[in-house]
């Protein structure tokens, strides 16, 4: 069974940076596929971006693509997210979730379709 813990939230002004890591455990060596979802108060859990196990093939939500970028250290077993020129609106709980098996595009960024979830870091961005 998969472990995820996220780290590398935090406080952060707008047009800031910041790096979330998720160290992944429990099923190195399989196919899987990873990916970053957030939930703002009082809206839905929403897909940020995924990784696909070892070829490292990406999705990202249309809006955040550019700004944000997904991206694995496999022999660290981690999962990072690079997020540049935030914005207020980028406030959420962010959470790092796993699932075995491939996936790609829209079906990536649909937390129905993952399994192992860390418990989520804080990034809150003020104006």
């Amino acid at each position: 069974q998969a472990q995820l813990v996220e780290s590398g939230g935090g406080s952060v002004q707008a047009g800031g940076s910041l790096r979330l890591s998720c160290a992944a455990s429990g099923y190195t060596g399989s196919t899987y596929s990873m990916a970053w979802f957030r939930q703002a108060p009082g809206k839905e859990r929403e897909g940020v971006a995924a990784v696909v196990g070892r070829d490292g093939t990406t999705a990202y939500a249309y809006s955040l693509k550019g700004r944000f970028t997904i991206s694995t250290d496999n022999a660290k077993n981690t999962l990072y997210l690079q997020m540049n020129s935030l914005k207020p609106e980028d406030t959420a709980m962010y959470y790092c979730a796993a699932r075995f098996g491939r996936c790609s595009g829209s079906w990536c960024l649909d937390p129905r379709n993952f399994a192992y979830w860390g418990q989520g870091t804080q990034v809150t961005v003020s104006s």
